[in-house]
């Protein structure tokens, strides 16, 4: 089959053999797969990313030296099963798949290891009890966007934002487009996102966004509603005009009142503010110039070190939250919501190409001003 290899940072359209699935597996035809950052940072830093991946337990991360078919995000149609499986449904039906298989008990990332060729290909393996039929109606492009939107539904339901609260979203890349979408397919019912590029601010908007604004010009705290708490001081006149009011209520039991609200969780708290950028210095940013208790979630993968005042976050009360990746159960949501109407991907994807431009969509991913999402069609 054909299929773009990457290896030593370098991208070849090849002939490879097409990959036969194991027990528990079935063949896909890709119809289309899309092409994600951690793709253009494999291709340079896999090396980097593999050390990482083996420090929190996982071994068989891409090495530059080996010969690697990319793509995690891919949409086909089933073309073979393999021994053991249940046979849920008939060849030729359109599935997705969570990227990940499984031999005996060792999980490979598909597309992101040597012995999980991804979907920059003809063919790709998924696991049958990983793999959803796509509701009929639903496009190839769309579904092939369930796993990024998957990410960014895992990432707002992990922020436990509540609807009447303000939203910020920081950058405007692809996870950040989702994240705005599905911010507002939860209902959030006001989203602020910031970024530089004009064109991502324009798909900012396209996706839902509230409010857009361009961060060198306007901070975005200043773009939503006035929000009741911004600084230390209107905390603590939280905390006196509290106390005046249930102090003038005799007998009133007031300490069992905040025991509650501890309980619930339900005290004042700031806006949720997700990080999808992922470069050194944006989380100490945000903690510097976010309201009091906010609660930062961070999208954005940031490959070096990073640096941030500790008092700062302290005093401010600022939760760090950290988001990566998807269950099953949000995966098969995100692909129903797409179905039911409930989120729209299609002002993410700015471009479809065949595999042999793909090392040109690398290059042209670069630039902000130009692309979000490329889809790969391999036919």
């Amino acid at each position: 089959m054909k299929a773009v290899v990457c290896s030593g940072g370098e991208l070849e359209v090849a002939d490879v053999p097409t990959p036969e699935p194991g027990p528990g597996q079935l063949l896909i035809a890709v119809e289309r797969c899309g092409i994600c950052g951690s793709d253009l940072h494999a291709r340079v830093h896999c090396d980097e990313l593999a050390d990482l991946a083996a420090a929190t337990g996982y071994d068989h991360f891409m090495r530059s030296d080996q010969r690697v078919v990319l793509g995690h995000e891919f949409c086909g149609e089933i073309a073979e099963y393999g021994p053991g499986c249940r046979r849920r449904w008939p060849r030729g039906t359109r599935v997705v798949a969570l990227p990940i298989l499984r031999t005996g008990r060792q999980p490979e990332l598909t597309g992101l290891s040597a012995s999980a060729p991804g979907g920059y290909a003809e063919y790709v393996v998924a696991q049958e009890s990983m793999t959803f039929p796509v509701p009929g109606g639903v496009s190839a492009e769309h579904a092939a966007l369930t796993e990024p939107m998957a990410v960014a539904w895992h990432a707002v339901r992990k922020a436990r934002v509540a609807k009447k609260h303000t939203a910020f979203v920081i950058g405007c890349g692809p996870i950040g487009l989702a994240v705005i979408a599905m911010l507002k397919a939860a209902g959030v019912r006001t989203v602020v996102a910031s970024d530089f590029s004009p064109r991502r601010r324009e798909l900012a908007a396209r996706c839902g966004a509230d409010a857009v604004v361009d961060p060198a010009v306007e901070q975005p705290w200043t773009a939503g509603p006035r929000m009741p708490i911004t600084g230390a001081a209107d905390v603590l006149n939280l905390g006196f005009d509290t106390m005046q009011r249930l102090r003038r209520i005799p007998n009133l039991p007031w300490w069992q009142l905040f025991r509650l609200m501890h309980t619930l969780d339900a005290g004042p708290a700031g806006p949720a503010v997700f990080e999808c950028v992922g470069v050194p210095g944006i989380i100490d940013q945000l903690i510097a110039a976010a309201p009091p208790r906010s609660r930062i979630v961070v999208v954005g993968v940031c490959m070096q070190p990073d640096r941030f005042q500790p008092a700062m976050a302290i005093n401010k009360e600022i939760e760090l939250r950290f988001a990566f990746g998807y269950d099953p159960g949000e995966f098969r949501d995100t692909l129903h919501m797409i179905a039911d109407g409930k989120v729209d991907p299609a002002p993410l994807i700015t471009g479809t190409i065949g595999l042999d431009e793909v090392e040109g969509a690398f290059t042209a991913l670069a630039n902000p001003d130009r692309h979000a999402k490329i889809l790969i069609a391999p036919a």
